[in-house]
């Protein structure tokens, strides 16, 4: 940053910057914790020598408390893979169901926004198509901040949802699913071949979710890979350059992906291994009815408020699921 020529590519000077910033926080973090541990030593050796019931809880309280912040200060450092701190484009798409599947899309999107917004990371919807009678058809979201990927690449599968439907006049138990894509968000540090004759450029009028959302141009962008079939759309800015740059860096993400989906396959089928991505391999049941309970099937994790998970209270899941990788 000291480089007289720092400036000269402001996009470039940003990232760095962004990256400077994550570091300084996390020694901060580390100082921070540091310090607590060491006044919390102190405490320690004052009970022993003069027990106090009261300054005992305290002391209980607040090594738990901290014992917490250590285990997510320790999570952070774990998040070293290539693409861990880039910022994370998350999809939901309902399944077969409907409305019911639709309005389960929409308490997803809800779960994430929230649980983003409690980490301190930025949203940004990038394409949006509303269900005809509630919920959404498809969503698509950039969530900004370091790490985001890292955490969200934990999120990626499908979720199920067991509840009486409102949607039913009868009042029975529906099963609805959603499936979740993470893919971490590429600029220009990532080497992807995408020659023009590869794809088809569509442009129309944006959806939104109504009101100042919705643009009088044609300036959404749908871009089709043909040798893949990808699709990608987005419709978050008023500018179509603007547009089709961020489809070009999704559509970059999701080949990259593909690519290491492939190199994943290849490698378990040499070793033997046998798995099928489908409907009934959920990574998490979200059941309302008959009784309260999440439970995630990859680490066997539950919760039974359903409702603070649903308030974006995750992290728990995110924890277990990438420690369990690190094993």
């Amino acid at each position: 940053m000291a480089a007289p020529d720092f400036w000269d590519d402001q996009k470039s000077a940003q990232t760095v910057i962004s990256e400077a910033n994550a570091l300084k926080d996390l020694v901060g973090q580390f100082k921070s914790l540091e310090e607590r541990y060491e006044n919390l030593e102190v405490t320690y050796e004052l009970v022993k020598e003069e027990p106090d019931e009261e300054l005992q809880q305290e002391l209980e309280a607040e090594v738990k408390q901290l014992a917490k912040e250590f285990s997510e200060f320790e999570l952070q450092l774990l998040l070293n893979e290539p693409y861990d701190k880039n910022n994370a484009i998350l999809e939901l798409h309902p399944g077969a169901g409907g409305t019911e599947s639709q309005d389960w899309a929409s308490m997803l999107l809800r779960m994430y926004t929230r649980w983003a917004e409690k980490k301190g990371f930025k949203v940004e919807t990038l394409d949006y198509l509303p269900g005809e009678e509630a919920g959404v058809k498809s969503v698509t979201l950039l969530i900004k901040g370091h790490n985001a990927y890292g955490y969200l690449k934990a999120e990626k599968g499908v979720h199920r949802l067991v509840r009486i439907s409102p949607f039913d006049a009868s009042g029975r138990r529906h099963t609805s699913f959603v499936s979740c894509e993470v893919v971490p968000e590429f600029n220009e540090d990532i080497e992807i071949e995408i020659r023009p004759d590869e794809i088809k450029v569509d442009t129309y009028r944006s959806s939104g979710a109504g009101g100042q959302h919705v643009n009088t141009t044609d300036s959404a962008v749908r871009i089709t890979h043909i040798p893949t079939g990808i699709v990608v759309t987005c419709q978050s800015e008023r500018s179509q350059i603007k547009n089709r740059e961020k489809a070009m860096n999704m559509l970059k993400a999701k080949l990259y992906q593909k690519k290491l989906e492939e190199q994943q396959a290849e490698l378990a089928e040499i070793r033997g291994e046998q798995k099928e991505i489908g409907w009934g391999n959920q990574i998490r049941s979200y059941v309302f009815h008959p009784y309260s309970l999440v439970k995630d099937h990859r680490t066997n994790t539950e919760v039974g408020n359903v409702q603070a998970v649903m308030d974006g209270e995750i992290d728990i899941f995110i924890d277990a699921y990438l420690r369990s990788k690190l094993k």
